[in-house]
C-alpha cells in the first residue's frame, strides 16, 4: 500500500451538517475501496490566494490515507464530480531512504593534567626566533 494525502477546499456556503457529510463520504470512499484513513485535519475557513468562481474563501480539509495505486484516480473523479468542492489535490508521499550510515560518536579528547606544584624557577624561557631586519639599499 502507498501513502497519500489529499487536500480539498469546500465551498464556504455549504452548511455544517452537509460539510461533515461530504467529508465522511470521501473518507468512506477511501475505506470502502480497501484503503485506510490515517488522519483527517479540518483546517477551517481560510482566505484563498485568488478568487475561484468569484469566491474568496474556502473550507480546507487535509486527509492522510493509505491505499492501492488505483484509489487516488477514483477519489479524484469523485472530487471533480462534487459541486461543493472548489479545488483538490492528491499527492503520493515518498518515503526517503538514506544510504548514508550515521557516524559513530567519538569520545571527547581528555586534556592532559599539569602538575600542581611546579616551581616557576625551573620553567625554561621560550626561545625567541631571530627577527630579520630589511637590508638598506
Amino acid at each position: 500500500m502507498n501513502k497519500y494525502e489529499v487536500v480539498y477546499i469546500i465551498d464556504p456556503a455549504v452548511e455544517d451538517e452537509a460539510r461533515k457529510a461530504l467529508i465522511n463520504r470521501f473518507n468512506e470512499l477511501i475505506t470502502g475501496n480497501g484503503g485506510s484513513v490515517d488522519k483527517v485535519e479540518e483546517w477551517g475557513k481560510k482566505r484563498l490566494a485568488y478568487a475561484i468562481d468569484y469566491k474568496t474563501e474556502g473550507y480546507y480539509v487535509l486527509v492522510n490515507f493509505q491505499a492501492e495505486a488505483e484509489l487516488p484516480k477514483e477519489l479524484e473523479r469523485n472530487l471533480q464530480i462534487s459541486d461543493s468542492v472548489i479545488r483538490y489535490q492528491v499527492i503520493k508521499q515518498i518515503e526517503r531512504k538514506v544510504g548514508i550510515k550515521p557516524r559513530a560518536v567519538r569520545p571527547a579528547p581528555v586534556a592532559p593534567v599539569a602538575p600542581a606544584a611546579a616551581p616557576a624557577a625551573e620553567a625554561e624561557p621560550a626561545a625567541e626566533a631571530p627577527v630579520e631586519t630589511p637590508a638598506a639599499e
